[in-house]
């Protein structure tokens, strides 16, 4: 059985000289779970923390019910840009750092400016 593998280890830059099916439906699934404004803010509510947020914190700053920011999380967490982190009942989130830092380069339309 094959190990499954977040969007972020499949990508090749935007700048490749040629993306591979595989490569662009990777890529697709990153700019997809981005392509949300709730997501979007939830992006930067984490950025802005000094440490995991809990899910609780974030429903009134969104004006989103809880199951609705759960599952934004989901895609987030899903494309590899968010961590998870389950403390008790709680769940605790936070950017990965390096993912974004990935998407970045991914996003550098100059030729070989990725990984």
């Amino acid at each position: 059985m094959s190990e499954l593998l977040s969007p972020l280890d499949c990508c090749a830059p935007l700048a490749a000289p040629v993306l591979s099916e595989t490569e662009a439906a990777a890529t697709a699934v990153l700019f997809a779970a981005l392509a949300n404004a709730a997501r979007v803010r939830i992006v930067n509510l984490l950025s802005g923390s000094d440490g995991p947020v809990c899910l609780c914190n974030l429903t009134e700053p969104l004006g989103l019910a809880q199951a609705t920011v759960s599952a934004h999380l989901s895609k987030l967490v899903d494309a590899g840009l968010v961590r998870r982190e389950e403390r008790g009942k709680w769940s605790y989130f936070s950017l990965d750092t390096q993912a974004f830092e990935r998407v970045s380069a991914l996003a550098d339309l100059q030729e070989g400016a990725c990984c």
